[in-house]
This record gives structure tokens, C-alpha cells and sequence, in this order.
């Protein structure tokens, strides 16, 4: 029996999907987070809490991608970099990097939208992770770091003074911490811009992606000198590379700390971590060191002070039931118009584009979703109306290789089809060729903890499952998780037309228990 003294505890990660390089706010008792999106379209998702750990989907900032000839084609690990989300002067405000093309911003006077177009404030490759500061005296600065793979640059932050309504950048930029002159430090980067009693504050990551650090800087000026100390690592726990997120300040004043945790083909899952500042002036994060060194992630947590659970996450399933595709969906490239239709009558349709480019991971119009990072089973039905011959349509398991099944108009009729491939041309066709009933598949993804997916199918409800005899190992995309998805396409010159209607999809994930703790070890943390 539950003691009625017991608080909630939280377990980490609270987001356990790919929602990459976090940033968030809290405003009017509400916080707000939004993540990278690369290459993916919508980009730069918004969530919404109560609580800092149980989010909602409260839409995206970035329907499209500028320079919208450039994205309609698939560009792996271009497109949105790590974000920043900041609220001042009664509008929210995004800024983030394209490494390809600069530093852009947009604002909303909600963070449900509508978003302004995106501005682009410093035009450039190579600029990446940029944050903004509003200071007491209504001067504005930008801080941003630099990706070696575009300029031959990086592990160095840069600051430049900026207009107050974010228009231009003033100067060409101080070079204010170089990742070189610090024992250890590579790849320094993510940084985040904060002021605190009279002290300018970058938090920011180095190490890398999978085996970095956070660290924080410290400075009387935004153009330092800066002093810095490592703050959290993995030390001995299970979390590798905790760092680069958010530092936020609850409406009772409580700090906390959101941050990722790169787990490959499950992508950077969000942790929280409470937070504190010595007496020194120093911030504190997750379990503190016995002998003042920094602070491990925690696998448990009570909640925030006078927050509950909600029963809220960010969708996965989908019974179409609504005129517009529902917030978990992206498509790989900027779509086009007629790539889906949803009637909102408990399906979708697809127009198959003739675009096959035989490999999946350059065809631009496969809709996707994040993998769970918990075990996990897609299932959605496939039926192919008036389609051209060599029309495909399937379920996939898309990372820097991928998987796919499903069915196939040939002059024989229809059939299971199947294949894998990865950055090569071809593919390979695991399974057997099987000539079906009919122009209707039910479709299943399963994917284990591993994380190893196999595919089944059945030609109607009632029907035992075949399970294929093969498995796929999962591997992450470019800098992100790998992806369920749905397509459809044509081969390459045929006449368009036909439809592939696309049944009620559901995700269903190994269920995560929350427990409690005694109100003494609550107030003792």
C-alpha cells in the first residue's frame, strides 16, 4: 500500500525517443521544449509541460525548409541543428543553425505558433548552435560555435553583439573560449547563454556527442575572460555523454537541467537532473560528488515541487481520424503538395511518386515517426488502388541502412515484397518473393530492446501473423535515431497516378511504471 506521505518519482530518461540537443523555457507555469530536426519536415517540434517530465506535442516551428530547392532532396545530417528557444519582450524566439547556410531566427507570440518566417541573421557555413542573451540594459549578444566538417573549425565559441530585435549581428565576433587551451576539451560546443548575479554564464558540452561532458563558464563580461568547470559526467553510471540542454528555473524556484544522452539507433533521449548553485556561485547537477567534482546523472528523481503526473507523451499512433497528418509525422525532404491526403475517415492516402531511386534512404516522400526507445511494434495496413506496374508501397525501418516490406504490382499480379540496403545503390531482397490474395497487406514492425527489428504480414484481420525469417539490426541515421515509416512509390518514368490507402496505425511500447518515494527523501535530495 501506497504511503499517503509518498511523492511521485520520475525516472529518467523522460523523453525515451530521439528528441536531440534540447532547449526549453518555462513561462506563466508552463515549460516549453524544442529539439533538432535536421533534415527532417515539419522541423523543430515543440513541446509542452506542466511538470518538466511528462511533454505533450504542441506542434512545429518550421513547416518547411528555406532554401526550398536545396531540400527537396534528401539531405542526411543537414537542415536544423542544435536549437535555441528563448522568451523576452513577450514573444518566444528560436534560433538555430544550418550549417550549409547560416544562422536563423524566428519568433511567435505563442510557442503553438503561428511562427514568423525564418530570418536569416548571419548568413554563412559552419555557424552552428547559436543562443542569444538579452542583458538588464537592453543590450543583446549571440554566442555559437563551429562545425569542423564545413570549415575546418571547431572545439571554439564565438560571441558577437546583436540588435535587440534580433535583425543583424553588429560585429564580425570575439573568439571568447578555445576548446584548445583547455586540458581535454574537444569538440566544445552547444553553448548556452545565461546571466546570474551579475555574472554571464555559457553552459556548455565537449567531448562529443556519445562520450562528452557538460561544463558551464563564467564571466564579469559576455566577452570574458571566462573561468569554467566540468559539472556533469557519466562517471560511474550507465548514462554515456550526458550533457549539452537546458538549465530551468521552475515557478517556486526550483533549477533543473535537461540534457541528452546518445543512445545510437534509439537516437539523444532526454534526461532531467535536479540543479542547484554552492555557495561558492557554482552550479550543481544530478547526484553531487562526495568531494565536489562533478555530479553523475540520476536515474530517479521526485518531481519538480507542486507538479503530479499527467498523463501526457508525445503521440505515436495514428487512426487518421483528423483532416491533417497528426504531430509525429515528417517527411525526409520539403513535400510536396499531393504526397498525402487524409479525409479524416480512419485512413490516409498516398500518391506514389515516380521518383524510385530503388534506395529508400534518398526517397524524399517516406512519412516517418521516431523509434520508441523502449521495445516496440508497428502495425498499419497497405492497399494498392490503380497503381502502375513496379509500384511498391511498405513499411521501413529507416536509419543509415535500412529495411522494408511490403507489397508490389508486377505483371503477375501482387506480391510480398522486400529488401535492405544502406549508402550503395542496390539493394538486397531478403525474403521470399510470395504472389498475394489481393492488393490489401497488413504490415508489422518488431523491434526489440537490442535494438533488432523483424517484420511480419497477414492478408486480413483474424489471420495468423507470418513472421519473416530474417532480422535487421537497427542503426541510427545521420545524427539521428533510426525511423518508422510508411511509403509509396513508382518507378522512375512511369505515369503517376493510383492511390496506396493506408489503414489506422498503431505503436504499442513496453509500458514504463513510475514509483514513489517518502516525502523525507524528497526533502533530503
Amino acid at each position: 500500500m501506497t504511503s499517503r506521505n509518498a511523492v511521485p518519482v520520475y525516472t529518467n530518461p523522460i523523453l525515451n525517443a530521439d528528441w536531440p540537443d534540447p532547449d526549453a523555457v518555462q513561462v506563466r507555469g508552463f515549460y516549453y521544449l524544442i529539439a533538432s530536426s535536421f533534415n527532417r519536415v515539419p522541423g523543430l517540434p515543440v513541446l509542452r509541460s506542466r511538470n518538466l517530465v511528462d511533454w505533450e506535442h504542441a506542434g512545429h516551428a518550421l513547416p518547411h525548409l528555406p532554401q526550398c530547392s536545396h531540400y527537396s532532396l534528401v539531405r542526411h545530417g543537414g537542415g536544423v541543428w542544435a536549437p535555441s528557444l528563448r522568451y523576452h519582450d513577450g514573444r518566444f524566439w528560436i534560433f538555430y543553425p544550418d550549417p550549409d547556410h547560416g544562422i536563423f531566427v524566428l519568433s511567435a507570440e505563442k510557442a503553438e505558433g503561428p511562427w514568423t518566417e525564418p530570418h536569416l541573421l548571419y548568413p554563412g557555413r559552419g555557424l552552428i548552435d547559436p543562443c542569444p542573451l538579452w542583458d538588464d540594459d537592453g543590450q543583446a549578444y549571440l554566442v555559437h560555435g563551429w562545425a569542423h566538417s564545413r570549415v575546418g573549425v571547431k572545439n571554439r565559441l564565438t560571441v558577437h553583439r546583436m540588435s535587440p530585435d534580433a535583425s543583424r549581428l553588429l560585429d564580425h565576433g570575439t573568439h571568447v573560449i578555445n576548446g584548445a587551451d583547455l586540458p581535454g576539451y574537444t569538440t566544445l560546443e552547444g553553448p548556452k547563454f545565461y546571466k546570474r548575479d551579475g555574472w554571464y554564464w555559457i553552459f556548455a558540452p565537449a567531448g562529443g556527442v556519445a562520450t562528452g561532458w557538460q561544463s558551464v563558464f563564467r564571466s564579469r563580461s559576455p566577452f570574458g575572460p571566462y573561468e569554467g568547470r566540468r559539472v556533469l559526467e557519466q562517471g560511474d553510471t550507465a548514462v554515456n555523454g550526458p550533457h549539452q540542454g537546458a538549465w530551468v528555473t521552475s515557478p517556486r524556484g526550483e533549477d533543473w537541467f535537461l540534457h541528452f544522452q546518445d543512445r545510437g539507433p534509439y537516437g539523444r533521449v532526454v534526461h532531467l537532473q535536479p540543479m542547484g548553485w554552492d555557495d561558492d556561485g557554482w552550479p550543481w547537477m544530478g547526484a553531487r560528488a562526495s568531494d565536489g567534482g562533478p555530479g553523475t546523472p540520476v536515474s530517479s528523481h521526485p518531481y519538480p515541487a507542486g507538479t503530479s503526473p499527467k498523463d501526457a507523451a508525445p503521440p505515436a499512433s495514428d487512426d487518421f481520424s483528423t483532416a491533417t497528418l497528426g504531430p509525429q509525422w515528417h517527411w525526409q525532404a520539403n513535400p510536396e503538395h499531393g504526397w498525402a491526403h487524409q479525409c479524416g475517415g480512419g485512413h490516409l492516402v498516398l500518391r506514389p511518386k515516380a521518383n524510385d531511386p530503388v534506395n529508400l534512404r534518398e526517397l524524399p516522400n517516406v512519412l516517418g515517426q521516431i523509434l520508441p526507445g523502449t521495445p516496440s511494434t508497428f502495425t498499419t495496413s497497405l492497399e494498392l488502388q490503380d497503381v502502375p506496374l513496379g509500384t511498391r508501397a511498405g513499411v521501413v525501418v529507416l536509419g543509415q541502412k535500412y529495411a522494408w516490406l511490403g507489397i508490389v504490382r508486377t505483371s503477375e499480379g501482387y506480391v510480398l515484397g522486400s529488401g535492405t540496403g544502406g549508402d550503395g545503390p542496390h539493394e538486397q531482397a531478403p525474403g521470399r518473393r510470395i504472389v498475394l490474395p489481393g492488393s490489401r497487406i497488413e504490415l508489422q514492425i518488431r523491434t526489440d530492446g537490442t535494438p533488432r527489428s523483424t517484420f511480419a504480414w497477414r492478408t486480413g484481420p483474424g489471420e495468423p501473423w507470418e513472421v519473416q525469417g530474417w532480422n535487421f539490426e537497427v542503426v541510427e541515421g545521420r545524427w539521428i535515431g533510426a525511423e518508422l515509416g510508411i511509403f509509396a512509390t513508382s518507378p522512375l518514368g512511369s505515369q503517376e497516378g493510383g492511390s496506396v490507402i493506408v489503414g489506422p496505425v498503431r505503436v504499442d511500447t513496453a509500458p514504463v511504471r513510475r514509483a514513489t518515494a517518502p516525502q523525507l527523501a524528497a526533502a533530503t535530495t
